[in-house]
Formats: structure tokens, C-alpha cells, sequence
């Protein structure tokens, strides 16, 4: 594991005004995006189109498209704990409810800067067994990084409360 960071959040934000009001929103580490972009994602079961707009705040000039609105509908209906599952102390056995203050540690893979203006970042999950990728790409010309790709939403171990063989 080369290079980490660990994120602590008070609380996640409910909004895009309160997502912008974070010290990380300024964007200038791909750590800094990928750690909001699982806080933005754990918005999606209360309010679907808070989760949205601070999607599109992280993904700067290339906003969803509606192949990603309906993946993320795919990936998340039924499974909102999943962004959950990605902060410190989430388990299956706990349901993925984290550790408070909320924590979430983004590291470097030996290949994530291989590519000039992209940056393929790892965070581990409470319910699988390997580290999800979630892509970032630089802007040149504000040096911020945005949200490009995620593989964060694959189907993870149920929560104990959900699983019928518990």
C-alpha cells in the first residue's frame, strides 16, 4: 500500500451546499474527490437527487449521464449501506454502521499514477474481501480532480439484519 489518507467527517453532507462547505471540496488531491464521492453516495437512500447533485459537483465538466443515474439506481436500491461499508468499523456484523466521527482512509495502488491527469485510487469495504478502485482525472487548467469512474458499488456481504442464513 503506498500512500494514504484518512478523511474524518463530523457528519456526511446532506447537500451540495453543505458537501461545498467541507475543506476537502476544494478537490486538489484525488484523495480529497474520492473520499466525498463515497460521503455523496451515502445520500442516495434519503434523498436521490441530494446524492445527484453532489455527484455532478464531483465529476466537474462531465456531469452523469443517465447510463450512470440508472447504475447507480441498479447498484444502490435496497443496498443503500453499501457507501456505508467503505467508512472505519462498518461490518457486516454491525450493519455498516461506522465508527463516529465518520472515517475513511483512500490509498495509492502500484499502478494508480501511471497515466498523466488520472489517478486510480483504492478504499476498502467492511464487507469485501479485496479493495474497490474508484478513478479520478485531473483538470489541467484548475488543477482540481474529478470523480471519472467508480467501482465502488459491487455487491458486498449482506448486512447480518438483511441476511436470512445469520
Amino acid at each position: 500500500m503506498g500512500n494514504s489518507k484518512t478523511f474524518t467527517f463530523i457528519s456526511l453532507p446532506r447537500n451540495l451546499s453543505e458537501l461545498r462547505a467541507l475543506p476537502e471540496s476544494n478537490l486538489l488531491t484525488p484523495h480529497q474527490t474520492a473520499a466525498l464521492t463515497v460521503a455523496a453516495l451515502c445520500r442516495y437512500g434519503e434523498n436521490v437527487q441530494e446524492c445527484l447533485d453532489m455527484l455532478n459537483y464531483l465529476k466537474g465538466p462531465q456531469p452523469l449521464s443517465n447510463h450512470g443515474i440508472q447504475f447507480l439506481r441498479d447498484r444502490l436500491t435496497g443496498k443503500t449501506y453499501k457507501p456505508f461499508s467503505f467508512f472505519n468499523g462498518a461490518t457486516p456484523e454491525n450493519d455498516y454502521i461506522p465508527f463516529m466521527p465518520y472515517q475513511i482512509t483512500v490509498f495509492d495502488g502500484p499502478y494508480s499514477f501511471d497515466d498523466e491527469y488520472y489517478a486510480k485510487l483504492m478504499i476498502r469495504s467492511g464487507g469485501a474481501d479485496s479493495p474497490r478502485e474508484i478513478k479520478l482525472r485531473q483538470k489541467p487548467s484548475t488543477e482540481q480532480w474529478f470523480l471519472w469512474e467508480e467501482y465502488l458499488l459491487a455487491d458486498i456481504r449482506k448486512p447480518k439484519s438483511a441476511d436470512e442464513w445469520a
